[in-house]
């Protein structure tokens, strides 16, 4: 069975996932920790667009999970930078970079369990249209930030399938798609 690709991100109500840092912080709460915990939980590997990994070299590496309790899981699993303009090697232990959508077909191919994506707009967005991701799940914030980059920006459609839903106690919905076929 071939793994499965999942992307994780953070949306605000207007459709907004850039900088979630600087928004979705007030509703985290041990509910969101824990369906960021489950998708974790059934990966061995990470994909990271070129400025999702730049940004995360800053602040991960060194962390650990006295300091933030995800530490632990993203220093140690295997992440794979998908970026055209980097160039080895990376400085992250356990980062190794890739160029194309064939090297993540070839990733899908390996044994293991899922691979996911947080953050890494740009990418999500290209296996969405590439037909490489198999779900994405959506934490969507009760705020209208009225500007910023947002997941679905390509005039290509991409039909997606709900198959899960749940309302927080913060109000924020988790919503999980996969492709879907148009009839």
């Amino acid at each position: 069975m071939a793994r499965r690709i999942v992307a994780g991100l953070f949306m605000s109500l207007d459709g907004v996932c850039e900088d979630p840092g600087q928004w979705s912080m007030p509703y985290f709460n041990e509910q969101v920790g824990e369906i960021i915990g489950a998708n974790m939980g059934t990966s061995d590997a990470m994909l990271l667009g070129r400025r999702t990994y730049e940004e995360w070299l800053g602040y991960w590496p060194g962390k650990t999970v006295e300091d933030d309790p995800f530490a632990g899981y993203i220093n140690s699993v295997p992440k794979y930078v998908v970026s055209t303009t980097l160039t080895e090697p990376l400085s992250w232990a356990g980062s190794e970079l890739i160029a194309g959508t064939d090297q993540i077909q070839k990733l899908k191919e390996q044994p293991g369990r899922d691979i996911v994506i947080s953050g890494s707009l740009t990418l999500v967005g290209s296996l969405l249209e590439e037909g490489l991701l198999d779900e994405l799940s959506l934490l969507v914030s009760p705020i209208a930030l009225g500007s910023g980059k947002r997941l679905f920006e390509s005039p290509k459609q991409v039909p997606l399938a709900l198959v899960a839903s749940r309302t927080l106690d913060n109000g924020v919905l988790a919503l999980r798609y996969a492709p879907a076929v148009l009839r």
